[in-house]
């Protein structure tokens, strides 16, 4: 292994340099904090919860906003996936305890009344990853209510690959919809979310963790294997071995794009459903209309 770039020790990864333990942390570190500060992430004022899984990605955001900011907070999901979830949130619980952040957990069983795991027994056809991924928003939303922001572990690499999923299904609008900053409408309702880990690739997060020693184990979702994103992420790393620098430069033309694709959604009108008084596009928001399709065929007990 070659040295550190920035000292004689021994190099522990080669990102845009070599480097030693040490000097990898701090340049992690800075690289995030130059994105909050690039983009206009976080303001002085703003009261942060960090949408937590007890993964990698959002572990390392959660340790570093906490660092550097007062006022930070954590937030989990439980969907209810045996031998999965369980782990990453014993895992989330005791990094919380010993790093002194305030966790607030909410489970799907409590919040709509059935778990993720008995939804998929009794309804073959809907899709896991389509399930949690409204019904997660939608927790995260109004659950994160009198925090400003929510900040989320999205890095480089899941940037690049919700490009490419929006892309391959020419949805603009979700297009629209990404980058640091989520979302194009403005509404009391929506509470603004940020991605600090967005210049950062996954790779870096993974080794940034193990650096942490965070104790956390690099756990995968079972239902994200066979998922239409796993696909898009073989392809692109795929592509990246054969011309490195092809996610970056994806992300960095595709923000000279999103200026101009949020401007075709700036008259975008927003309702508020008519069920839970939640903002959203139409009468009835998704996560109520995904609820009441769910709780029509009642799950397995």
């Amino acid at each position: 292994m070659m040295p550190c770039s920035n000292c004689s020790s021994k190099a522990a990864i080669v990102a845009e340099k070599a480097y030693c333990k040490n000097h990898f942390t701090a340049y992690f570190e800075n690289k995030v904090l130059a994105t909050i500060k690039k983009f206009s992430l976080i303001g002085s004022s703003d009261k942060i919860i960090v949408g937590s899984s007890g993964g990698k990605d959002s572990t390392a955001l959660l340790y570093i906003l906490s660092k550097y900011y007062k006022n930070v907070e954590a937030l989990a999901i439980d969907e209810g996936i045996p031998g999965y979830r369980p782990i990453t949130l014993e895992d989330l619980e005791r990094f919380c305890s010993n790093n002194s952040i305030p966790l607030r957990i909410y489970s799907y069983k409590n919040e709509f009344g059935f778990s993720l795991s008995e939804v998929l027994k009794v309804r073959k056809d809907l899709s896991p990853c389509h399930i949690c991924g409204i019904l997660r928003r939608y927790l995260l939303n109004t659950k994160a209510k009198g925090f400003t922001r929510i900040a989320t572990g999205h890095n480089m690499d899941d940037e690049a690959q919700s490009i490419m999923m929006n892309l391959s299904k020419a949805q603009l609008p979700l297009l629209s919809r990404l980058g640091p900053v989520t979302g194009n409408v403005t509404d009391t309702g929506f509470i603004p979310r940020i991605k600090p880990l967005y210049s950062c690739s996954e790779k870096e997060v993974a080794t940034y963790a193990v650096i942490k020693n965070f104790g956390i184990r690099f756990m995968q979702c079972p239902y994200s294997h066979s998922s239409f994103r796993a696909c898009i992420r073989d392809a692109l790393n795929d592509y990246e071995a054969k011309h490195k620098g092809s996610k970056l430069n994806l992300i960095n033309n595709f923000l000279k794009l999103l200026p101009r694709l949020k401007s075709k959604q700036l008259n975008l009108k927003l309702n508020h459903c008519s069920s839970c008084g939640e903002p959203c596009s139409k009468d009835v928001c998704k996560a109520c209309t995904i609820v009441d399709s769910i709780t029509a065929k009642p799950a397995a007990r």
